[in-house]
């Protein structure tokens, strides 16, 4: 909860994806608390105030899987909800190109890269580019855990992917911080 609160103040990619291994993590541990306070929170040495603060959270993430049926896999809306937003700046910033020149660049030398992996994984083609993104990164970080290695075709996609991604993280994050478009 604390790395998760600090990585949605300062990067919302590297925040979303966070948010993806929690799911994982707690679906691993069966979606109880009990499991989850023995093996991931008491791994943090917490005070008393901080321990339950953490418990609560992963209480109603893991109460929130329930509601929506994201016991096995699936994210949750509060994180579906990350992706909308980055969508919506995403298209936002591709339609204002005079002004954001150096993002239309990045993301059409990142286009094959996404065609690409929608090929491959058919599922893809039913989701947005910028999740698309999303999954190939969270796919290398699970190779990565995994100790699997990658092709150097591939660690060249995602090394494009990853700085689009976050190129896209940080206008997000100035978006934040003073809005970059007038929504009215």
């Amino acid at each position: 909860m604390f790395i998760a609160r600090q990585k949605r103040k300062e990067n919302i990619a590297e925040y979303l994806l966070y948010m993806w291994q929690v799911e994982d993590l707690l679906r691993a541990c069966k979606l109880d608390i009990d499991i989850v306070d023995a093996k991931i929170i008491a791994g943090f040495g917490l005070d008393d105030d901080r321990h339950r603060e953490a418990h609560a959270w992963y209480e109603s993430l893991i109460d929130m899987m329930r509601r929506e049926h994201k016991k096995e896999h699936g994210h949750l809306q509060i994180n579906d909800n990350v992706i909308i937003k980055l969508n919506d700046l995403h298209a936002q910033l591709l339609h204002d190109a005079t002004r954001f020149p150096k993002y239309g660049a990045e993301y059409y030398k990142t286009l094959p890269f996404i065609v690409e992996l929608r090929a491959r994984t058919p599922e893809d083609g039913q989701r947005g580019e910028i999740e698309t993104c999303f999954n190939a990164l969270y796919g290398t970080l699970l190779l990565k855990l995994q100790g699997k290695t990658m092709t150097a075709a591939t660690q060249k996609a995602i090394e494009q992917i990853s700085h689009f991604i976050g190129l896209l993280a940080a206008y997000f994050k100035k978006d934040e911080e003073q809005p970059l478009f007038d929504n009215d």
